[in-house]
């Protein structure tokens, strides 16, 4: 007992579990936001269907756009932090290169659009079918904004994708123990029950967004 106690208190113990939920460098931090970016990009999918038959899955749509904010925020967060190491002459994220020219641009513009279409759609959820105009104008704008530099951000990451699974390939005996694996799959299952969690309190802006009145508006706001 006495030497499971000596054991649990070793700083070198407690380093071992920190480097376990927290380790990994560019090559976890890369692994983090592909995974994040795989999953985002079949829910936002399916949120396209949604679009496509608003009549039929305006619900999905409410309730799926509430769910994405959380896998959002994480993908959010692991750019955010490469794009600061790096840029902070973090000598493991520096030789890890930087992403491409046209990405680099497109990352700040990628942020902003992504902020701007979940954050008047949240507001427009809030405030129901009676929002101003004004809001569901920015909305409607913010959407295809996103739309378009999102697009071209997945185009510019497909085209990568043949290079990076043979890079993947190369190095899987290498990162097959990869340190911060745990805590990477904690934060992404984290961020999507928080999501869950969130539209579950919305359930009553949904609903009244569902209601007859609401689904007008809102068939209305897509249609023009």
């Amino acid at each position: 007992m006495s030497q499971l106690a000596s054991r649990e208190r070793d700083p070198a113990n407690e380093r071992e579990r920190t480097f376990s939920l927290f380790g990994g460098g560019p090559d976890g931090n890369e692994q983090l936001t592909a995974t994040v970016g795989v999953i985002l990009l079949v829910l936002f999918a399916v949120l396209g269907v949604s679009i496509i038959r608003i009549g039929q899955l305006l619900w999905l749509h409410l309730f799926l756009g509430v769910i994405l904010t959380g896998p959002v925020a994480v993908k959010i967060a692991s750019t955010g932090y490469r794009f600061t190491r790096y840029y902070n002459g973090s000598p493991t994220y520096r030789s890890k290169g930087p992403p491409h020219p046209v990405m680099r641009a497109l990352g700040p513009l990628v942020i902003l659009t992504t902020l701007a279409v979940f954050l008047t759609g949240l507001l427009l959820l809030v405030d129901g079918p009676s929002a101003p105009g004004t809001l569901r104008i920015l909305h409607k704008l913010s959407f295809f904004a996103w739309l378009a530099v999102v697009g071209i951000h997945v185009l510019g990451h497909l085209a990568e994708l043949p290079g990076s699974v043979q890079a993947v390939r190369r190095a899987q005996g290498r990162t097959a123990n990869l340190p911060g694996t745990r805590g990477r799959a904690i934060a992404i299952i984290g961020s999507l029950a928080a999501g869950l969690a969130l539209a579950l309190l919305f359930l009553p802006e949904i609903h009244t967004w569902t209601s007859a009145g609401g689904f007008h508006g809102f068939h209305r706001f897509f249609s023009h």
